[in-house]
């Protein structure tokens, strides 16, 4: 039996009517339905403020997870998809082209690393990971078969702590403990783990860091198609910042045993960490680079993942002949155009000054919490700022209490933290801060 016509009409809806309506039907990220985390709804944002419907405007703490580079609602990106919509909203990307694709595979591969001259475009940060993997376990497929080889490399090597998606691919390189995905690992792809990088950004740099991963790399090469790793910043595994020569050592290690390297600058890319991609900290390229999250301006969702000529070219010419791989929304227009928009505003903004002052107020404002007794450590690079504190947040609690003190804060395990959008001044950045100082005296945000 057909359900019936919708009849719901929000206008005439209630702010408590819509948000019961979302409590009981609406499914959101990582929260049971049965007893779900409180969601606040809200009506508008503009700059670094989230605007609620019951009247509060908070300051943007998260710029959206990581996406919201420019500030909400900015006029020149919102002029981009509106000059976009007037030719096209999406055309399919098979057999078929447009300026603002093509326009913003030029800007990523004149910006990226050198090497990385094939771009694939992509719906999400998750699929970008997902199309990486499947690049190098198909470039490998296309050189056994070229060889008349058995095919051997079909496993990936990555560090514990680190995250990758959500999706299953994603899910396999994981950590799998913090990673969420436990109660996948009877159907995931079977990967291998090193330990997590140990030495932090900013200290001393000695090789044991990198002992036991050079021995994976030595027992396993044979059956290594990539090693994949979130450069400099550990995000989702606990804001961790390691030292860069971990991530010089990785590259050096997959060069000697022929193993492709995959860094995810999903999180860490276009200027967050201080560099405009955080691999330039170690000064070193990848085979292949995964981009989402801000690539947009935080505006749709977008993805690109970037490879050498000699992947695509081995892979174009495999048993194949193509790789298989092709999103319905691939190469979206709005998207594209958006993204070519953000990443141009990037540079008119001075993303390097930007970042700058946001790091010297946070080592200024945030760096002294580590003196409380409920913090373990407060650490800062770029425009990220963590605060691990020594006992878990109440997700519920602190979350109200972060929006009686005007801001959006959405913390997790121990971690509290902030990535601010790029245009956020100094009096903006410190009322997040005396927020977290504000809840870090407060027992009952804790559990």
């Amino acid at each position: 039996m057909y359900k019936k016509q919708p009849e719901i009409h929000t206008a005439t809806k209630t702010s408590n009517d819509l948000l019961q309506f979302d409590k009981e039907h609406v499914w959101h990220p990582y929260t049971s339905m049965t007893s779900p985390l409180p969601s606040y709804l809200v009506e508008s944002a503009n700059g670094v403020h989230i605007n609620l419907a019951s009247g509060e405007s908070l300051i943007d703490g998260m710029s959206s997870w990581w996406s919201v580079l420019h500030g909400y609602n900015h006029p020149k990106l919102n002029a981009a998809l509106v000059e976009q919509s007037t030719k096209m909203s999406h055309v399919m990307f098979g057999g078929l082209t447009h300026p603002s694709a093509i326009t913003l595979c030029e800007k990523l591969i004149d910006l990226t690393p050198q090497g990385l001259n094939k771009v694939f475009l992509c719906d999400s940060g998750s699929v970008s990971v997902e199309v990486a993997m499947k690049m190098a376990l198909q470039y490998w497929h296309s050189k056994a078969h070229q060889a008349n080889n058995v095919l051997t490399k079909t496993k990936l090597l990555t560090v514990k702590n680190g995250y990758h998606g959500d999706t299953f691919a994603a899910m396999s390189v994981c950590d799998p403990v913090t990673g969420m995905h436990q109660i996948f690992e009877q159907v995931l792809m079977q990967n291998y783990f090193a330990p997590a990088p140990t030495i932090k950004f900013g200290e001393q740099w000695h090789s044991d860091d990198t002992k036991e991963l050079t021995q994976l790399f030595k027992q396993h090469h044979h059956e290594l198609a990539a090693f994949i790793i979130e450069p400099i910043v550990q995000g989702t595994g606990g804001m961790r910042f390691y030292h860069p020569h971990y991530l010089k050592t990785c590259r050096q290690l997959c060069d000697q045993y022929d193993v492709l390297l995959i860094v995810d600058e999903i999180a860490t890319g276009f200027g967050r960490t201080g560099k405009l991609f955080a691999c330039e900290w170690a000064d070193i390229s990848p085979d292949i680079m995964c981009l989402g999250k801000t690539l947009t301006g935080g505006y749709m969702t977008l993805a690109a993942t970037l490879c050498t000529n000699d992947i695509a070219n081995t892979i174009s010419t495999g048993e194949a002949g193509c790789f298989m791989h092709g999103p319905t929304f691939m190469g979206n227009a709005l998207a594209c155009a958006v993204a070519n928009a953000s990443i141009d505003l990037l540079f008119e903004n001075n993303w390097q000054d930007q970042v700058q002052t946001i790091e010297n107020k946070l080592n200024a404002l945030l760096l002294p919490l580590k003196t409380y007794s409920r913090v373990k450590d407060a650490r800062v690079l770029g425009s990220i700022g963590a605060i691990e504190c020594l006992q878990a947040v109440n997700v519920a609690v602190i979350q109200k209490r972060f929006v009686e003190l005007g801001v959006w804060i959405r913390p997790f395990g121990t971690l509290i933290y902030i990535i601010p959008p790029l245009i956020i001044n100094t009096e903006q950045l410190t009322t997040l801060v005396n927020a977290i100082t504000i809840v870090l005296d407060e027992d009952e945000c804790f559990i």
